[in-house]
């Protein structure tokens, strides 16, 4: 066994006490940072999945149309712009006034080259076009208005896992197969295999088969949804050949919108993340994670100082021992690594127990409330890249924490430390 850590071992085995409450320090720590990600994480996890479970990572689709000039040639009333520059009621004049057209549903030109060139942005993982619109649905005497989605269901099944989400039936929207949401479905009285209307706003319709119920968790999703296949929406929707948008799914959730304005850069479309879309729900997510680092941050900084506070006391008690050893002809440096892997020996021992404990808290946590389909309400994240973080986090803290003592025996004079030991 090499020198340097024959002696730290020694001094960790004869200074127990003192051993034991670095130990707990350090534990304590890492099974607090271990809780507090884990369950932060889950959660997150569980709310982004609810809400992503029902709308595509980003959207790309046209711009709007841009709000058109309208001129009037009398000044009517007393409009105070008039009044300011001299105008009296009656008087010809240029009225100008900027107003918002109706906006039109619009293809994306050449879509087929776009959803390409969508696929080639990277961290772009999955393409799907898409047809939307208004409509209403009859069934006997129930009329329902409805969100018209025209899908190529095999594209879209990766932007949204649909079968996973199937309450009754199947997913399928091939000719006039139809897939609608179960609160549409109790409106209406439909189940599996009845048929159903849908009429747009000018007038065309068409008869469709339901083939499958789904349940995405959302109420305005569920209430609201049909989905057929594209060409039946194209029909009704009079956009024959063409799609209303582009939904696209991304390997990092995060980096959405990054993606999104790489997408919009190379396509000229507008593109909209989740990120976007969803503001509230991403200052929250943030909110979390500050506070889970602030947190972390406080506990990084008491344990250090605990760490520290202990190896110094150490230092001051091995005075005479140290400079004992100096004179006997070991270096500086040997004994500056023998406290810095005292340093590093607390803290991977601590990060052994203290994983034990933040596992433990984490699962018994997770298992005091339970949903009505036996899924934790509070669920936990305990992945391997926590428990590395952590790992390093330990040690990187007994190291530093051990700098300073560790520097202050290396300084040490071996006449004054053997005088005054």
């Amino acid at each position: 066994m090499p020198f340097e850590w024959f002696v730290a071992l020694r001094y960790l085995r004869e200074g127990r006490m003192q051993t034991m409450l670095i130990l707990l320090g350090v534990s304590t720590g890492v099974g607090v940072i271990i809780f507090l990600s884990a369950l932060i994480t889950g959660l997150q996890t569980r709310l982004i999945d609810s809400t992503l479970g029902s709308q595509a990572h980003m959207i790309v689709h046209p711009p709007e149309e841009m709000p058109r000039l309208l001129h009037d040639g009398r000044v009517e009333g007393t409009d105070p712009a008039a009044v300011a520059r001299g105008l009296a009621p009656g008087d010809d004049a240029l009225a100008v006034r900027l107003e918002k057209p109706a906006q039109r549903l619009r293809s994306i030109n050449q879509w087929p080259q776009v959803m390409r060139d969508i696929e080639q942005v990277r961290g772009v993982t999955d393409v799907s076009p898409l047809v939307a619109g208004s409509a209403f649905v009859t069934r006997g005497e129930a009329t329902r208005s409805v969100a018209l989605r025209g899908i190529d269901p095999e594209r879209f099944r990766h932007i949204i896992d649909m079968p996973q989400h199937m309450a009754s039936g199947a997913f399928r929207v091939q000719g006039t197969e139809a897939v609608i949401g179960t609160g549409l479905a109790t409106d209406i009285g439909a189940r599996v295999g009845d048929r159903i209307r849908v009429l747009t706003a000018d007038g065309r319709t068409d008869i469709f088969t339901i083939s499958g119920i789904f349940d995405l968790e959302n109420k305005g999703v569920n209430d609201s949804w049909v989905l057929v296949s594209l060409k039946s929406a194209q029909n009704l929707l009079d956009l024959a050949g063409g799609i209303s948008a582009i939904e696209a799914r991304v390997d990092r959730i995060f980096a959405a919108e990054a993606i999104a304005q790489a997408v919009a850069r190379r396509t000229g479309l507008v593109a909209e993340s989740w990120m976007a879309l969803n503001g509230q729900l991403l200052v929250g997510l943030r909110s979390q994670n500050s506070s889970s680092y602030m947190i972390q941050a406080f506990v990084v900084v008491a344990v250090a100082l605990g760490i520290a506070s202990v190896l110094v006391v150490w230092v001051v008690q091995k005075n005479r021992e140290i400079g004992i050893l100096r004179a006997f002809g070991t270096t500086r440096r040997q004994v500056l690594r023998v406290f810095l892997i005292q340093g590093l020996l607390l803290g991977a021992a601590g990060w052994v127990v203290g994983v034990g404990i933040g596992t433990v808290l984490s699962l018994i946590f997770a298992s005091l409330a339970t949903n009505p389909d036996g899924s934790p309400t509070f669920p936990v994240n305990l992945s391997a890249q926590l428990f590395l973080g952590t790992l390093v986090m330990a040690l990187g803290v007994g190291l530093l924490s051990a700098t300073a003592p560790a520097r202050r025996a290396a300084n040490l004079d071996p006449a004054e430390a053997i005088h005054h030991g």
